[in-house]
């Protein structure tokens, strides 16, 4: 272990400013909790309305209309009502406190069925609509002009529904702080179909107006397969997130680097050698240290300044709710090393028990 002398100084002015950046942001009310999850239970309810009302009418109207566009918008609305069923159960199960068979919580729950919505919007809505633009090529659509009137009605309808409804779910993005209301993986799903719906509704409305004019289905199944092509891609990003959080993504390297300015600042710590972050859920981080203490302390005074260091960064960063420190001695000259190294010398990767 080394000395004390670049730890100190700064020490008070270091720490206090953390502390109050942190107060600030939570003054704020841009984190995650509760009360955002009932704003955002409200946005999908109002998302899973206008979806079950438009898929109904995209149904009916496209067997009126024997529009394979309009069939492939009302396959999009179904697996959009379905999604925000999922979305719903990861509201509420994601908030269960933790017991003992899930120690960390069910924060988890949340990603878990976000990926399941992806896998929806992949399968019942882009598979179909691809289905729908092979079938039209293939054997053409017969649509009266009374079926092209009620088609566009139809499309008009739920272009201002699924408006109603990304308006509603961008305005909620805005009062959680932007970008970072996006953290969460249902709103994110919501912005992400009410958009894609927007975007399909109107790839349709132009198809079926070309078809309607020109008399050639290929301008109506092209617009089927561009929906299809771009329902694939809406879910692949969606899908890839999930997976990203599923399997223990770090936290934001902004929080990482507040936590470990908040350890160095320590008069007791001399040096940070290791830190990994984990996201347990929306708001919930794992946090591993390893850190090395400065010499000449006994057992209990290494207990006491851990319980102290831990209680100071659970204040300052809520969302470190599982906070582990390991005690080292290795040299300062080893401090320096990648992630990959941090990880497989990291409380977790050794078995190893340090002073928390």
């Amino acid at each position: 272990m080394s000395g004390t002398s670049e730890n100190a100084a700064g020490t008070g002015t270091e720490q206090k400013g953390a502390e109050a950046e942190a107060e600030a942001s939570r003054a704020a009310g841009s984190g995650p909790g509760p009360a955002a999850d009932r704003r955002t239970r409200v946005t999908v309810l109002v998302a899973l309305a206008a979806n079950l009302v438009i898929a109904v009418a995209k149904a009916v109207g496209g067997l009126i209309a024997h529009s394979p566009a309009l069939l492939s918008e009302a396959a999009h609305s179904v697996a959009d009502s379905l999604n925000e069923i999922f979305l719903l159960a990861a509201l509420r199960r994601s908030r269960r406190p933790a017991d003992r068979r899930h120690p960390f919580g069910y924060g988890k729950e949340r990603f878990f069925w976000s990926l399941l919505a992806a896998v929806g919007i992949f399968v019942m809505g882009g598979c179909f609509s691809f289905f729908q633009g092979v079938e039209a090529l293939r054997n053409g659509a017969h649509e009266t002009f009374s079926g092209y009137v009620v088609g566009l009605v139809v499309l008009g309808v739920a272009l201002l529904a699924e408006g109603t409804s990304l308006l509603r779910a961008l305005l909620q993005v805005r009062e959680q702080g932007g970008a970072a209301g996006l953290r969460d993986p249902a709103l994110r799903t919501v912005v992400a179909e009410d958009g894609t719906a927007v975007l399909g509704v109107t790839l349709a409305i132009v198809g079926m107006a070309l078809h309607m004019v020109t008399g050639q289905v290929v301008w109506e199944a092209s617009a089927s397969l561009a929906i299809g092509a771009l329902l694939v891609y809406v879910a692949y990003r969606l899908g890839r997130d999930a997976r990203d959080q599923l399997i223990g993504e770090a936290a934001d390297p902004e929080l990482a680097g507040r936590i470990r300015s908040l350890l160095r600042a320590q008069p007791e710590i001399d040096s940070v050698e290791g830190l990994l972050t984990m996201k347990l859920g929306l708001d919930s981080v794992l946090v591993a240290a390893r850190v090395d203490l400065v010499p000449g302390m006994d057992s209990e005074r290494v207990e006491e300044v851990a319980v102290r260091i831990k209680r100071s960064v659970a204040h300052t960063v809520p969302e470190a709710d599982q906070i582990f420190l390991d005690v080292t001695d290795r040299p300062a000259a080893e401090a320096e090393q990648s992630p990959a190294a941090e990880a497989r010398q990291s409380p977790a990767a050794t078995g190893e028990r340090g002073g928390a």
